[in-house]
């Protein structure tokens, strides 16, 4: 239980300790760190035995009994989570990736739709099927009230006249249903321009918009249909976008490869160009020259320590950004059932093709053996959104006794199944860039929080 109920680590000149099971985290000096590594709550005299002579008999008998009052008020060592029996009900369907357009205008060397068609034909959603996914979503929410709807590709844009009836159509079954939609697009920014700009801005369509850095970096990854660079038009159009919304309700989004690791310089980059809401994360990728291999490891834990410091600096220097995995709420965290199968593709999450075909999420679009059905049918392959929905961390050998557990929710399950076949096998590399970001994030909240403090005394 010791284990895998805390975690200590020293990052940035801070010592911290996390509690897995209640998400406390404790800012520690080293004395403390010390003495977790022999302490297991009830062991004093082999702690004192050990470190006694090392820091002094009053100094760890005073470090012991900090503990234990952690101990008492359920802050350290706390008892394992359980699964809510809701897991065992029928899944409830809050959100769907709609997949308005298997094409696409640019010809991203990483792109795991295959440049838009998914392994497919290249083709474009209907009215009618755009419909009936919202009718679909509708029927399989229940009593939920909130859903939510990711126009996706391929590039969106491609279609914008569906997305613009989809959005009506969504209106007009919000109101007469009483749901809650939230809406986001997804795009390359290409097709960007003001009058598309001011729709989504006057639907409070979310915008998830993609840059991979510098200049040299995204041009290499995100040539346009002829080979060209996009990097320009892409800037110039996201500028736009960004500014019309007040810099709000956006994230600009790049990804990072075996061919720039030192990612930390275009997430600055990004910010530099006065972008404030950034996500940045590792390629997914077998047998290619892009993929991030088990070497790279060491300097990308380097380029996170190097991002989470730059990210402080900035922070408290008022002139910050947000970047989507540093923000971590250490104090009121996600409930029980989040934490513990995360993003729900297969069982409260999925992805409508084209034509209508349902799959777990977009990024098993295109295997076909993960096809669920259709909205026109509904759910046919009854048994996967069951086996996605028992995929979660405490049934996962290899995440049940990880401390990252609660925070990744056992990662993602498209990779896990492209690298090992297995859902239930988490992508190794995933994982340790995960544990080191959390370790990042975790740090960062914690200086936030002491520099709060202070203003406030």
């Amino acid at each position: 239980m010791r284990e895998s109920g805390i975690h200590k680590f020293h990052i940035n000149g801070m010592y911290l300790l996390l509690d897995v099971n209640s998400g406390a985290v404790h800012v520690i000096d080293k004395l403390v760190y010390d003495v977790l590594d022999i302490f297991d709550g009830a062991n004093d005299a082999a702690v004192l035995a050990t470190l006694a002579g090392v820091y002094g008999e009053e100094a760890v008998k005073e470090a012991l009994a900090e503990l234990h009052e952690l101990i008492d008020q359920g802050l350290l060592f706390s008892p394992e989570l359980t699964v809510p029996p809701t897991f065992s009900d029928k899944p409830i369907v809050k959100s769907l990736c709609l997949h308005v357009a298997h094409d696409c205008n640019l010809r991203c060397r990483y792109c795991f739709a295959g440049t838009g068609d998914f392994g497919h034909d290249r083709g474009l959603m209907t009215k009618e099927v755009a419909e009936r996914a919202v009718d679909f979503l509708i029927e399989s929410s229940g009593p939920r009230r909130h859903c939510e709807i990711d126009f996706f590709g391929g590039e969106p844009l491609l279609n914008m006249d569906v997305v613009r009836h989809t959005v009506d159509y969504v209106r007009r079954r919000a109101a007469a249903t009483g749901k809650i939609f939230k809406l986001t697009l997804t795009t390359n920014a290409v097709l960007l321009d003001d009058d598309i700009i001011n729709y989504l801005n006057e639907h409070n369509i979310s915008l998830v918009l993609s840059l991979d850095g510098r200049r040299e970096v995204h041009d290499r990854m995100r040539p346009d249909a002829l080979g060209g660079g996009s990097y320009d038009e892409v800037v110039a159009n996201i500028k736009r976008a960004v500014a019309s919304r007040n810099d709000q309700n956006y994230y600009v989004r790049g990804t990072f490869t075996a061919h720039n690791i030192d990612f930390a310089a275009d997430v600055l980059a990004m910010a530099d160009l006065g972008f404030s809401q950034l996500s940045v994360e590792p390629v997914v990728g077998k047998d290619s020259d892009y993929a991030l291999r088990e070497e790279h490891l060491p300097e990308l834990f380097h380029q996170y320590e190097l991002l989470a410091a730059a990210y402080l600096e900035r922070k408290l220097a008022g002139q910050g950004f947000d970047f989507f995995h540093f923000n971590l709420d250490i104090n009121n965290g996600p409930c029980v059932a989040k934490r513990l199968s995360g993003c729900g593709a297969g069982h409260e999450y999925f992805a409508v093709t084209p034509t209508g075909e349902l799959y777990p999420c977009h990024q098993f679009v295109g295997r076909d053996e993960f096809c669920l059905g259709t909205v026109f049918e509904g759910v046919k392959n009854t048994a996967l959104p069951q086996l996605f929905r028992q995929a979660h961390v405490l049934n996962k050998e290899a995440c049940r006794r990880c401390w990252a557990r609660f925070y990744c929710s056992g990662g993602c399950h498209a990779n896990a199944h492209l690298f090992h076949g297995d859902i239930n096998q988490p992508y190794e590399l995933g994982c340790a860039l995960q544990k080191k970001r959390l370790e990042c994030a975790l740090m960062i909240q914690a200086k936030l929080s002491l520099a709060r403090q202070g203003n406030d005394a």
